[in-house]
């Protein structure tokens, strides 16, 4: 369908109209979400070039269609080109909008993922640390933005062997959803399931047996029967238990 909305509009307005530019984003976006990223990655790339010689490199539409660019780029396992081009958009983000501004924000967090998914976890964990940091203090240490935030910087650290600092960040995430959204939410079971999964990397058994078995029982009551999360602490807690 975004395929023909595209080829339309660039037969009546012309392919670097703004109107065909944005069908072209259309596209690599839809293209993306159907497990489809390489064949995003040029469309992306070609809406990219025309905004920025139709628009300028500092429009608006220039910045989010370079950020679309680079998350079809990580999500295709280009993962250099990613973190190339996320530079490039934080950096324009933080000159034109400023760096506490969401659209910064939110590249950072591409750039911090980008920088993981290529091995640079050091960078990772320190560009998730700044944006933990911009996140609390405009929001909150309990802001839902804040506990995604810090639970990804737990995640990094994770990948990095630092297992202090990663189970604590995740005991600090999971005490935060419990005291805002509650014990048996879905995103308290799933915080609760990677300390569990800390614990077990770090030798805790007891620790993560007991935390998976409440786990079982909370999730057994609030999820749908043969909900994935339950499924895999199930697999976990046999791991254990045998």
């Amino acid at each position: 369908m975004f395929q023909q909305v595209l080829d339309g509009r660039a037969d009546m307005l012309g392919p670097d109209h703004p109107g065909a530019i944005a069908a072209k984003v259309a596209l690599g976006r839809a293209l993306v979400a159907t497990g489809r990223p390489g064949d995003a990655v040029p469309v992306l790339e070609e809406a990219l070039a025309g905004s920025e010689l139709v628009r300028g490199a500092d429009h608006i539409d220039t910045l989010a269609a370079r950020e679309e660019y680079a998350a079809a780029a990580l999500a295709a396992g280009k993962t250099a080109e990613a973190v190339r081009s996320y530079r490039h958009a934080l950096a324009d983000r933080e000159r034109i909008q400023g760096g506490q501004h969401p659209g910064a924000a939110s590249a950072s967090l591409g750039l911090a993922a980008a920088y993981l998914a290529n091995g640079q976890r050091k960078d990772a964990i320190a560009q998730y640390k700044e944006v933990l940091t911009n996140t609390e203090g405009a929001l909150g240490p309990d802001h839902p933005d804040t506990l995604q935030v810090r639970g990804r910087l737990a995640a990094a650290n994770f990948s990095a062997g630092r297992m202090g600092a990663a189970l604590q960040l995740y005991e600090e995430t999971c005490a935060g959803y419990q005291r805002t959204i509650g014990p048996n939410h879905p995103s308290t079971l799933a915080c609760q399931a990677e300390l569990a999964r800390g614990y077990y990397a770090t030798g805790r058994l007891s620790d993560a047996s007991t935390l998976l078995s409440d786990i079982i029982a909370r999730g057994e009551q609030a999820l749908p029967a043969g909900d994935p999360l339950i499924r895999r602490v199930r697999e976990t807690l046999t791991n254990i238990t045998g």
